[in-house]
Parts: C-alpha cells; sequence; structure tokens
C-alpha cells in the first residue's frame, strides 16, 4: 500500500477525525506531507464523503494542535536538553540540530512573520514551532499567524484536490506551483525585510 493510498484509508475509517489527526502527524513526523494529506481530503469531499469546508477546518485543527504543542516544548523545554533530545532522537523524525540551529536563527533575524510563511513551506512548519517557544513569543500571536498561514494553505490544498480529484497528474502539478510561490513570497519577504534593515541601519 502507498502513501497516498494509507491516507484515503485513515481518512475513509475515521473521516474528519483521520483528517485532523495526519495534519498533526504532518507537523510532528514531515514525511507525512500535507501536500498529500488535503488534496487527498479534498478529494473526498468531491465524492461526496466529506463537506470540503469540513475538511479544511478539521485539516486546520490538526495542523494547529501541533503547532502549539511544539511551541510549548520549545518554550518550557532549556535550550540545552531541547538540543540534546534532538541529537538523540531527531533522525526518527528527520530533524538535526543544524536544521534547529537554523530555523531559530531565521526566527531571530526576521521576526514573528516568518511564522505565517512557515506554516505554508515543507519541513519549515515542523521546526518553526519550536524556536518561537524559544523566543518567548507570545502565544497569542503564534497562534494568530500560524492559525492565518494554515488556513490559507489547507485551504488551498483541499480545493485543488476537490476540483482536479479527476487528473492526478494536473492534481500534483498545481500542488507543486503552490508551493513554489509561496516560497518565492516568503523568499521576497526577506529580501524585503533585509532591504529595509539595510536602509533603517543607513538612516
Amino acid at each position: 500500500m502507498g502513501l497516498e493510498d494509507w491516507v484515503l484509508s485513515i481518512m475513509e475509517k475515521l473521516g474528519y477525525l483521520g483528517i485532523a489527526f495526519l495534519m498533526f502527524l504532518d507537523n510532528i513526523f514531515p514525511p507525512i506531507p500535507s501536500e498529500i494529506i488535503m488534496p487527498s481530503a479534498g478529494y473526498t469531499a468531491a465524492k461526496g464523503e466529506l463537506t470540503l469546508i469540513g475538511v479544511i477546518i478539521a485539516g486546520s485543527i490538526g495542523s494547529l494542535l501541533a503547532a502549539a504543542l511544539l511551541y510549548w516544548i520549545g518554550r518550557k523545554i532549556p535550550q540545552h536538553h531541547l538540543f540534546t533530545l534532538v541529537e538523540r532522537y531527531g533522525k526518527y523524525l528527520r530533524i538535526s540540530v543544524a536544521d534547529l540551529e537554523k530555523s531559530l536563527v531565521w526566527f531571530e533575524k526576521y521576526g514573528h512573520r516568518i511564522v505565517f510563511f512557515g506554516r505554508m513551506v515543507p519541513a519549515v512548519r515542523s521546526l518553526i514551532s519550536i524556536p518561537a517557544g524559544m523566543s518567548k513569543m507570545p502565544f497569542s500571536k503564534f497562534m494568530a499567524y500560524s492559525a492565518a498561514g494554515t488556513i490559507l494553505w489547507t485551504t488551498l490544498l483541499a480545493y485543488v484536490g476537490y476540483h482536479f480529484s479527476e487528473n492526478p497528474a494536473l492534481m500534483s502539478a498545481i500542488t507543486q506551483r503552490i508551493g513554489t510561490i509561496i516560497l518565492a513570497i516568503a523568499i521576497a519577504y526577506v529580501l524585503w525585510f533585509l532591504i529595509k534593515k539595510f536602509y533603517l541601519s543607513k538612516k
């Protein structure tokens, strides 16, 4: 059984709860990507088994629960203990100490808004919540940025699955294109931030 078939079987058995569970895993265990989960959820909605708004809500809730968990792990566990845990067990989640250090630098360098974009970038969505907690970002602000990015992302992916489920190749191409556009916007934001910071430092 392939990954897509497994995802669909979970949704068929558990419905909305299965979608929330899978999106929770997407944040904790990156090899299970939302780029497969949410289009598949949209496909089940297109078949009439679930509703489109229902799968979007379920996917968003699962993703945000995982984000909140990772945030509080980053906030409550001392940094040296956290790095030790990642060094020992990160390989099982495909997360390294270098990944965590890099995400912490990005967060501190580019500000809280990076959380919004990070929720829509593969692998980054699994990492950005921990440095947000480590940096003591206000939880309400973290959840606001996370919710905005997560709802936008799950809506786009579910919509693609809902409307293009009969053409898997086209659905995959559109999903990849959306990911590329989001990444380009995130890079543009980083460049804008750096340019703005450079000019302000000259004044």
